[in-house]
């Protein structure tokens, strides 16, 4: 038995809370069920939720961006779901989230959603007047939700896609994390070598007035270097950055950078399967939730993050309007793996294409974790090699100047 710590509502909307021992959620939420409450919230209880919970509390208060986080609108949409479902009208449901949410311009901005919705406006004009919280894809979900009076569902699958895009996100972030600091402490070793090491050896090797090997004179050089014009190489480097961010940002730029990515071997394969994985998931749903498929991809052409992938979408648009299906201009598009494609043609055949492109997105979702976790296999040692070879080649002309002295004849 273990013990949760709850939040819930009862029928009038009142937040109560406390804890439960309890096997395990599922037994949680039947428990409280069977209480007359509905279940917003529950944690265990590992002894650590007061510290979490200040720690959270800070940087939501501390934040200079007042940004909502996907895992924030993902806690929103499931309490929300879990509200309308057990019945509570949705101006009540949004009174309770204000009571329960932790981030601030959350909380704010539910405040004045509740206020639009009870001054006559529906609630997918209300989340539209919010665009830094809740996407074209968000608004349109629910407007069709609004539209086909199934809200609820409608909200269960926008559970389900947010979910989706974040265990994606998670699973690339938490691969990149541990080569990100590889690179970090291999250029911190590096530039501790040649600013501390590496110059206390100067004064020896120049009081034998020997002249040194070829590779201790260049390093030192280079040594000598960073050390009296790092604030050039940083300000070199910085400018280099600001320039290259600038102009992948221009619309040529953009097009030229992401047009190289997709001619790079191993990158164009992940970022393919990202990009079809995110492309059917949104498309799926929307689709899914009753939003004409021509609106569907107009929204699903804004969330591609590879403007080559983005321009085909429009294609394919187009296409549509002329009666063309999709699997067909997707085809001659060619940038789409055949296999999306061909799951995509058997949809449009048995007219399940919704089903079928989640059914796509489940597929790339697990081509993404392994194409991930191939990259980083081979990343890893790449890494190291490159860091032992650094470190070398500094180390080496340290070893020829100590041993030239020593063969020095006093």
């Amino acid at each position: 038995m273990a013990e949760f710590i709850y939040k819930a509502s009862d029928r009038t909307g009142k937040i109560v809370e406390g804890s439960l021992d309890s096997e395990d959620e599922p037994a949680v939420v039947t428990k409280l069920r069977s209480m007359g409450y509905i279940p917003i919230k529950i944690k265990a209880d590992t002894g650590t939720q007061a510290l979490s919970r200040s720690f959270n509390l800070n940087i939501t208060l501390s934040s200079p961006f007042n940004k909502v986080s996907n895992k924030h609108l993902l806690s929103f949409t499931q309490e929300l779901s879990t509200l309308i479902k057990a019945g509570l009208p949705l101006d009540r449901s949004l009174v309770v989230i204000t009571e329960v949410t932790d981030n601030e311009f959350l909380k704010e901005t539910v405040q004045e959603l509740l206020k639009e919705v009870r001054g006559g406006k529906s609630f997918s004009e209300a989340l539209a007047k919010h665009p830094r919280v809740f996407s074209r894809l968000y608004v349109n979900m629910i407007k069709a939700g609004e539209a086909g009076g199934v809200m609820d569902v409608v909200l269960e699958r926008l559970v389900d896609f947010l979910e989706g895009s974040q265990e994606l996100k998670s699973i690339i972030t938490n691969a990149i994390i541990y080569p990100a600091l590889l690179v970090m402490v291999m250029g911190g070793a590096v530039a501790f070598l040649l600013t501390f090491v590496v110059p206390r050896f100067v004064g020896v090797f120049e009081s034998t007035g020997q002249e040194l090997p070829v590779p201790t004179q260049i390093l030192l050089t280079f040594s000598n270097g960073v050390k009296s014009y790092w604030w050039l190489i940083a300000t070199v480097c910085i400018a280099l950055y600001a320039w290259f961010r600038t102009y992948t940002k221009s619309e040529q730029g953009r097009l030229k950078w992401d047009s190289l990515k997709l001619k790079l071997g191993p990158i164009r394969d992940l970022i393919l399967k990202i990009e079809v994985a995110r492309m059917s998931r949104t498309l799926g749903t929307l689709i899914k939730s009753g939003v004409p498929i021509l609106q569907s991809l107009g929204i699903v052409r804004e969330i591609i993050g590879n403007v080559v992938i983005a321009d085909s979408i429009s294609f394919i648009q187009k296409a549509v309007k002329e009666g063309k299906g999709v699997s067909s201009p997707m085809k001659k598009a060619g940038v789409f793996p055949s296999l999306a494609t061909h799951m995509i043609r058997v949809g449009e055949e048995t007219g399940n294409m919704e089903e079928m492109l989640l059914k796509v997105a489940e597929t790339y979702d697990r081509e993404v974790q392994n194409a991930v976790k191939r990259f980083i296999s081979v990343l890893e040692p790449v890494l190291i090699c490159g860091m032992a070879v650094i470190v070398i080649c500094i180390i080496v002309p340290i070893l020829l100047a100590i041993v030239s002295i020593n063969d020095i004849t006093f």
